[in-house]
């Protein structure tokens, strides 16, 4: 509707010869509902430019409009300018009718079709299973994945698979003294980077395959069987919350592919690198940060800047017309630095897009929560998938917007109660699935939707303007890469229904109208499925 009503306004403005191309049409619900279902403020935003009072602006903008009756039952003008319109009758009961017939595909558009996407996330390094910090990126990827989807993009999903640096030195190391210590030989603490109880199950896997023959194999060995295992854990817990990836790209190969050299290189012949103190430094500040930063340690290892700038680089030369990168807020310093040397090769990263997440902490009972690869004490994502379920997981991580700080509240999300935002949801649906099957058993049928114009409680209309809003809920979380839009948007719809459910009795002994509430009530669990699909979270029948 709202593209609608801008095609319309926009040609009326030209009818008027007035240039709207310097103002931002918007459309608003209005607060009150008697005000209309739509609102513009495009009277006043034009005022200064036409050199007219808001209030003649919108008059001449009315009168110029064509609208269809069977879409628009009737445009007012209130208060210094606004233009409010009311939805018709016709308008309203043809959402309902539409929402049955687009059915699994109701709220998707095409609006992107043609277009691809690479979305970059998780990417955790492969030294252990995923902590359930983890979990927040995890879910926002997949979510963010999903709505892309859902408006046309076609998406690649990208896990960086940063399996070099020091941080596997320091897995392989462990992986070995764990080892050795099974034949015993005395531990080295200092050999010991990573303490989780994960680090023996390593080390008797290669005990059991290969007894005590690897006691002085290279350190290799011990890296690359600490990365097989961790990262086949990684795997599983992502599948268990059903997120997919279609490209593990590996940081290993920059090296390999000497896309790391080049890069380098590269960055010298720019003079955008140089030696200092046995180091390589990058001269960031001729991209306007305070002080340069190094991007080879004196050791000869890279910092991170260096492998992400030769990924970016490659990712752009891929040719995606948008790069999405998710990351935590410990990233937020090199991000700059990164797409800046990326733009010294020529190459625009206008189309790249990074969401950074905040932190999340967990709770119990009002006890903290804490996690730790290096410490013994590691609450994983396994372990909170165990304690909560999949569903509360991938609701609970992605009901507040990524910006935001979240604390995770562990018993809230065990609670069978309408306490627990994910458990009001689906038991929304289940309802409607139960009030469905109530009617079969009472011989009314359910896939008749009758006549619809029978709904005219306040109840049922503010129910069904409620389910017309998906599509453009989709596309405002896709847009603006916040799933709290969706989540907010789903507790609106089981809120308006519940409403509609106390007020309207749904099967009566009046045919028709128990045929009409009850096709309401099959577009609502409609609605309620198609989010839950965007979500990831189950659909249930029953509760």
């Amino acid at each position: 509707m709202k593209d609608y009503l801008k095609s319309r306004i926009e040609e009326a403005l030209l009818t008027l010869g007035l240039d709207a191309s310097s103002v931002d049409l918007q459309f608003e619900k209005p607060k009150i509902a008697e005000h209309g279902d739509l609102s513009t403020n495009i009277a006043m935003t034009l005022a200064r430019v036409a050199k007219k009072n808001p209030r003649q602006i919108a008059q001449e903008l009315v009168d110029a409009l064509s609208l269809d009756p069977a879409r628009i039952s009737a445009v007012e003008i209130a208060g210094p300018g606004f233009i409010n319109f009311r939805f018709s009758s016709q308008h309203i009961y043809d959402a309902v009718a539409g929402i049955l017939n687009t059915g699994h595909d109701f709220g998707r558009s095409d609006i992107h079709a043609g277009k691809t996407v690479n979305v970059e996330w998780v990417s955790a390094n492969p030294t252990g299973p995923l902590h359930a910090g983890h979990g927040r990126q995890v879910c926002i990827g997949a979510t963010i994945c999903a709505l892309l989807e859902w408006t046309g993009w076609k998406v690649t999903r990208e896990y960086y698979f940063n399996n070099a640096g020091n941080q596997m030195n320091n897995l392989a190391i462990t992986v070995r003294e764990r080892y050795r210590a099974l034949f015993g030989e005395k531990e080295q603490e200092e050999n010991i980077h990573y303490a989780g109880d994960y680090i023996h199950e390593v080390a008797r896997g290669i005990a059991d395959e290969h007894g005590d023959a690897k006691m002085d194999a290279e350190l290799d060995f011990f890296r690359s069987a600490g990365e097989v295992w961790c990262f086949a854990v990684i795997k599983r817990t992502l599948e268990k919350l059903d997120v997919h990836h279609d490209v593990f790209f590996n940081e290993d190969s920059l090296y390999r592919d000497g896309k790391i050299d080049t890069v380098l290189s590269d960055l010298r012949a720019k003079d955008l690198a140089y030696d200092k103190e046995d180091a390589v430094w990058l001269r960031t500040t001729e991209f306007g940060a305070d002080k340069d930063r190094v991007i080879v340690k004196s050791t000869g290892e890279p910092t991170y800047r260096l492998p992400d700038i030769a990924y970016h680089k490659d990712k752009v030369e891929r040719g995606y017309d948008r790069v999405i990168d998710i990351f935590g807020a410990d990233h937020i310093a090199t991000i700059p630095d990164v797409l800046a040397a990326v733009r010294s090769f020529g190459l625009s990263t206008d189309h790249i897009d990074v969401i950074i997440h905040q932190m999340v902490s967990f709770v119990n009972e009002g006890e903290a929560v804490k996690m730790s690869k290096r410490s013994g004490n590691v609450y994983s994502l396994d372990d909170l998938v165990e304690d909560v379920g999949v569903d509360a997981v991938r609701y609970f991580f992605i009901m507040r917007g990524a910006s935001s700080q979240l604390e995770f509240d562990i018993k809230l999300a065990q609670e069978q109660s309408e306490n627990n935002p994910v458990y009001y949801l689906q038991y929304a649906h289940a309802r409607i699935a139960s009030i469905l099957r109530f009617a079969e058993s009472e011989g009314k049928r359910t896939d008749d939707a009758g006549d619809l114009s029978l709904l005219a409680h306040d109840s049922e209309i503010a129910l069904i303007k409620e389910l017309m809003l998906l599509p453009e809920i989709v596309q405002l979380a896709a847009r603006t890469y916040d799933t709290q839009h969706l989540c907010t948007y789903l507790h609106n719809v089981a809120t308006v229904f519940h409403k509609f459910y106390h007020d309207c009795r749904v099967v009566t002994e009046d045919a028709a109208l128990s045929a009409a509430r009850l096709a309401l009530c099959r577009a609502t669990r409609q609605v309620l499925a198609n989010g839950f699909a965007i979500i990831g979270i189950a659909a249930p029948e029953s509760m």
